[in-house]
């Protein structure tokens, strides 16, 4: 049998990569840990703009570790690639996975649940989300993101 390989890990002023994270709770709550204290680290963010990136990420992250492999046969995986492009002030961040997209909830009943897609939108400054029968990628930018 062969052992799964540990999740890759980057973190520096231009980059940061987690590839191969399990795609529960335990990891999304790490890496959302080390995200926020990459942007604290490295950039010059305001507490409420920093929270709001954390957030959006968050809740592409958490889509994808509840949503994407429902319908799986095994656990799936989820990745985040931050990019900081110095000369635009500008971040990008994707969060991918290899699952199943599952259509919102738009029924008109009151809604308990499907706030992150719109939370997503609202918090970033550009927003698209990519669905391929190879899975999904949620891709958020954010300008104005200069460094310390």
């Amino acid at each position: 049998m062969i052992d799964s390989m540990p999740p890759a890990e980057v973190a520096n002023a231009e980059r940061f990569e987690r590839f191969g994270l399990d795609a529960d709770a335990e990891a999304v709550a790490r890496v959302r840990q080390d995200f926020a204290g990459w942007l604290k680290r490295f950039f010059d963010l305001d507490s409420v703009r920093c929270s709001d990136l954390v957030l959006a990420i968050n809740e592409a992250l958490a889509n994808s570790a509840e949503f994407a492999y429902v319908l799986a046969d095994s656990p799936g995986t989820i990745d985040i690639e931050a990019t900081h492009l110095a000369d635009e002030q500008k971040l990008i961040v994707f969060i991918s996975d290899r699952g199943t997209w599952r259509t919102p909830q738009t029924d008109p009943a009151p809604r308990t649940r499907g706030r992150g897609i719109p939370l997503m939108e609202t918090l970033s400054d550009d927003y698209a989300i990519e669905k391929s029968a190879d899975g999904t990628r949620v891709r958020m930018e954010w300008h104005g993101v200069g460094r310390t």
